[in-house]
């Protein structure tokens, strides 16, 4: 039985879910076309954290991560595949999030300053940014990725649209 609070949270929910999914989506869209805009400067940022030797490899990851991002920024804003588009990032931000740690705690110890004050350039779009506020920032969009992956109701999906226009009332 529906009471008049259990409906009022799911709407609550359904207007969270709806924020998660178009924010995410927007800051993947930007994010990666702005990669995607700027090959060379990409390239260089993605080469400075030393993972991959072969140049062809090197490139490869280069050019496509970028696209793949806004690829999944769209998805997500046209709420088409939520649940794989989420998951997508995850499987993006954990490990990038990881590399990103380490190579803040790298230049902290090489530096001798502390943790937070470390600065650079991840490769992210937004230039050099304070090591805690990105990882607080990556951590919130493995939080809103999460949520979209096992979340409640797609009300706003295009599945769940397409899927009641055929069914009667």
């Amino acid at each position: 039985m529906n009471t008049p609070s259990s409906a009022a949270n799911c709407k609550a929910q359904e207007v969270v879910t709806l924020l998660a999914r178009l924010a995410l989506g927007a800051l993947f869209v930007y994010m990666g076309l702005h990669k995607a805009l700027e090959p060379v400067d990409f390239l260089k940022l993605v080469h400075q954290y030393d993972l991959v030797n072969n140049y062809w490899l090197l490139n490869a990851i280069a050019a496509a991560l970028p696209w793949f991002e806004t690829f999944c920024g769209l998805l997500l804003l046209g709420g088409i595949a939520v649940r794989g588009s989420a998951l997508m990032l995850i499987l993006m931000l954990v490990p990038f999030t990881w590399i990103v740690f380490q190579r803040a705690l790298s230049q902290q110890a090489a530096l001798h300053i502390p943790f937070c004050a470390v600065k650079f350039d991840c490769g992210c779009g937004n230039g050099e940014v304070f090591i805690c506020r990105k990882l607080l920032e990556n951590l919130s969009l493995l939080a809103l990725s999460v949520w979209l992956l096992v979340g409640g109701e797609r009300k706003f999906s295009v599945r769940r649209i397409w899927g009641s226009a055929g069914s009667s009332p």
